[in-house]
């Protein structure tokens, strides 16, 4: 069979394009149809490890969203094109799951030539595997400086022969300029893919938007098919370094703290303060979602130590993933913040390294491949890390030791715990030898160097990706707390797809695949 594709484009980034796809991969499915996404260049730095021909391989975080939504098999075919931004004019280029220093290295508009058969490969095998194939497209379509190298909108838009919505942020303002000049600047052969324009993230009175659509389709001769009311949170992981920085509290009907505890604004003070560090290259921030979604803990990113000195308490820190860990590590010393996660885990507070922060919390980093760089570390467990031309990409089981270190902190919850997740890495770590030798000795809390804790227990360190994914570790960690009040996953995709049923107009989505 040949896959009938419904394409996302979007007017800008943040416009909505990968919520929407994930709705409609979960919504076409609800209608008995064989779904598979596909975004053929996706740049983040959230990613996860799927299938691929050589065993594992990377692919953009939303696309194993999407996947999942679908209720297919994530595989490096529904995101060929992975580019993570390491500096801000350079990016390692990921080709159907794996690093190609040659891609990486290459101009970008000589890349595309070579990329552009992978992709279409990739398309098309999906295409004669399942009955629909929702596209997402990135950025706008209508960059004119970019058209005559593009792998990602219009060109994969005709290649399937796509029924396009074309989707706006309406509460940034502008948008029936947005979508009309990005029709505009379409060839007229591309703009007869867009069958409808997509209104998101609009607050007040539909009716007060009249005459503004119809005006737009006698301009155009496309309806707009659909008014999205804005949706703070539907519990969705973040896309692309984007995300929400006000402090968020767990929702769930768990969430009060005992009768008579307020918080400096007033109501019911959260149980555990959470500070996340927002660095410029983070990486992999989604998997911290489920924290936003378990009652009584108080998600804050933060970017200076004024932001968590302004908080009345903090509970732990998390340095989470980087793409760029010497880079990052330099930023935070800028900001102050390596000494406000010093301080904190000097006077007993909880600190969470992962991948990136594991690495930040050592001695020392070392780099003879020249892939990250070299730094000194925070000092606040004894360990060194040495960056290896070789990337870890894998899916990971692991246990923690069955003893951990006892005291005030929420670390020792884990003993014994058995958790599931990911590995991206080109960094190894193991005991800072000199220290060791004089007495200085991390705990290893998990096998093969993957999880470290100090000797006081209140610092942990895991090259583990997902912790707050496994449930077993969230019942470990917050225990009484978790319950029916706390959203699946699965019931997030369900309500994704309920949305745009309500709010598109009648039979439009079913009108896009005929």
């Amino acid at each position: 069979m040949t896959a009938k594709c419904i394409m996302v484009l979007g007017t800008t980034s943040g416009a909505g394009k990968s919520w929407l796809t994930t709705a409609l991969c979960r919504y076409y499915q609800h209608q008995g149809l064989k779904v598979a996404p596909f975004k053929a260049q996706n740049m983040s730095n959230n990613a996860r490890v799927v299938a691929s021909e050589n065993g594992q391989g990377e692919i953009g975080s939303a696309q194993y969203f999407q996947a999942l939504a679908a209720r297919a098999v994530p595989d490096v075919r529904i995101n060929p094109l992975l580019l993570k931004p390491e500096h801000d004019t350079h990016s390692q280029v990921v080709l159907m799951g794996q690093v190609s220093e040659a891609l990486s290295n290459m101009d970008w508009r000589e890349r595309s030539d070579h990329v552009w058969p992978v992709i279409v490969q990739a398309l098309d095998d999906l295409r004669a595997e399942y009955d629909l194939v929702v596209i997402e497209g990135a950025g706008s379509p209508a960059e004119i400086n970019l058209s005559s190298s593009d792998i990602v909108n219009m060109r994969v838009a005709l290649h399937c022969n796509a029924a396009c919505l074309l989707v706006t942020d309406i509460d940034r303002g502008g948008a029936f300029a947005h979508l009309y000049g990005t029709w505009a600047l379409l060839p007229e052969n591309e703009r007869t893919l867009i069958k409808g324009f997509v209104l998101n993230k609009f607050r007040g009175d539909a009716s007060l938007l009249a005459p503004a659509p119809q005006m737009l389709q006698d301009l155009t001769g496309i309806p707009t098919v659909a008014t999205l009311p804005m949706w703070w949170q539907h519990g969705l992981p973040e896309e692309d370094g984007v995300f929400d920085m006000t402090p968020t509290l767990g929702t769930g009907v768990c969430a009060l703290p005992p009768e008579g505890a307020v918080s400096r604004g007033g109501g019911p003070a959260p149980l555990t303060q959470v500070c996340i560090v927002a660095y410029p290259r983070i990486s992999n921030l989604d998997e911290f979602q489920p924290l936003k979604n378990v009652p009584g803990v108080r998600l804050q990113w933060v970017r200076s130590p004024s932001e968590i000195n302004a908080l009345k308490q903090t509970d732990w820190i998390i340095l989470p993933g980087s793409k760029n860990t010497s880079g990052d590590l330099e930023w935070l010393r800028s900001q102050g913040l390596d000494a406000a996660v010093v301080h904190h885990a000097q006077a007993g507070g909880a600190v969470l390294g992962i991948c990136g922060g594991l690495q930040m919390l050592g001695e020392a980093l070392m780099d003879p491949h020249g892939v990250d760089g070299n730094a000194r570390g925070l000092g606040l467990l004894p360990l060194v890390t040495v960056f290896e031309a070789d990337k870890t990409v894998r899916h990971t089981n692991a246990r923690f030791a069955a003893q951990m270190v006892a005291g005030a902190n929420p670390w020792s919850a884990l003993a014994g715990v058995e958790v599931e997740g990911y590995e991206i890495h080109h960094g190894q770590t193991q005991q800072h030898a000199a220290m060791q030798a004089a007495g200085d000795v991390a705990r290893e809390v998990m096998a093969d160097g993957l999880g470290w804790q100090n000797p006081d227990g209140n610092v942990l360190g895991l090259y583990l990706h997902g912790l707050f994914e496994d449930p077993a570790a969230l019942q470990a960690l917050f225990g009484a707390r978790l319950g029916e009040a706390v959203p699946t996953l699965d019931s997030v995709f369900d309500g994704l797809a309920d949305f745009i049923e309500k709010n598109f107009e009648p039979g439009a989505l079913q009108a896009l695949l005929s």
